[in-house]
């Protein structure tokens, strides 16, 4: 099982305390510091059944300052500045085979344990 973290993010963290009182292994990833590659990403949003535009973190100044509210892009082009800028992408993350999920709310994993 991965979790891709920000330690700095609450979410984050109450995502990894729930996860660990279960007992369960995890890969963590702080992915602002090893952000995942573009296949990875892709693998990651088919597992989420999601789009692109769908695990962007619109909140961000990130997302203001690259004007992407006001843009259409590919998924491709997407994916492509979330690797560059991975503030960009939603979180948590957790990965766990073939299934994925965004822990907002944290709960909202235990539906892939």
């Amino acid at each position: 099982m991965t979790l891709y973290h920000n330690p700095r993010c609450s979410k984050s963290r109450q995502t990894l305390q729930l996860l660990e009182a279960r007992g369960l292994k995890l890969n963590i990833v702080e992915y602002l510091k090893t952000p995942p590659s573009a296949a990875t990403l892709k693998a990651i949003l088919k597992k989420l059944g999601i789009k692109p535009h769908d695990l962007l973190r619109r909140g961000e100044a990130r997302y203001a300052e690259l004007g992407l509210k006001d843009r259409e892009l590919s998924d491709e082009a997407l994916i492509a500045l979330m690797v560059e800028n991975p503030i960009l992408i939603e979180r948590p993350i957790v990965v766990n085979g073939n299934k994925a999920a965004i822990g907002r709310p944290p709960e909202k994993l235990l539906e892939i344990l």
